[in-house]
């Protein structure tokens, strides 16, 4: 029988326009609200990761410390894992960053960028989860856009149209 696992796919929440560069562009003020309401949403159906894996630019960084605080006190302690390779990656690319993650976490939380986690959401449905949420997913991914999957397996086996769709939100503070 195999464990079941949660995969919260996140895009990072509204940032600046400009910045020394892209990958040092933080998030706007919006921005800060916006990711500590996708964080409220999580804490409140219970969704507490045990591995966080974040894009290395700042505005992911931000979202992430933000959402985490929105999360209040279950998420106390939790140190994310930031990737600088996240920040260019590709759909496959972040797949493989989570079938890399030890299996020892069950619940895991990916921050990044569009397209790749737009496509990431929509590549990992399987079909047959909540469809509120799957409409919601297929009206676009806006910033602060958060998915949540149930998958039963090993990090390492998932694949694309594996994971079941249990939950889509869109953070607005």
């Amino acid at each position: 029988m195999s464990t079941p696992r949660t995969l919260v796919v996140m895009r990072h929440a509204k940032a600046e326009q400009a910045g020394p560069t892209d990958f040092e562009r933080p998030l706007a003020p919006r921005g800060h609200g916006d990711a500590a309401a996708a964080g409220a949403w999580l804490s409140a159906r219970g969704l507490v990761p045990d591995h966080a894996l974040v894009s290395g630019a700042l505005r992911t960084r931000e979202t992430y410390e933000h959402v985490a605080r929105g999360a209040g006190l279950a998420w106390s302690g939790l140190e994310a894992s930031y990737d600088e390779g996240l920040y260019a990656a590709g759909v496959e690319t972040a797949l493989d960053l989570v079938r890399l993650v030890d299996d020892a976490h069950r619940h895991v939380l990916l921050i990044g960028h569009n397209p790749t986690v737009a496509h990431l959401a929509q590549l990992l449905d399987d079909g047959d989860g909540d469809v509120e949420a799957a409409t919601e997913l297929a009206m676009g991914y806006p910033t602060s856009a958060t998915t949540v999957f149930r998958y039963d397996g090993s990090w390492a086996h998932l694949a694309p149209g594996a994971a079941r769709l249990t939950g889509h939100v869109v953070g607005r503070g």
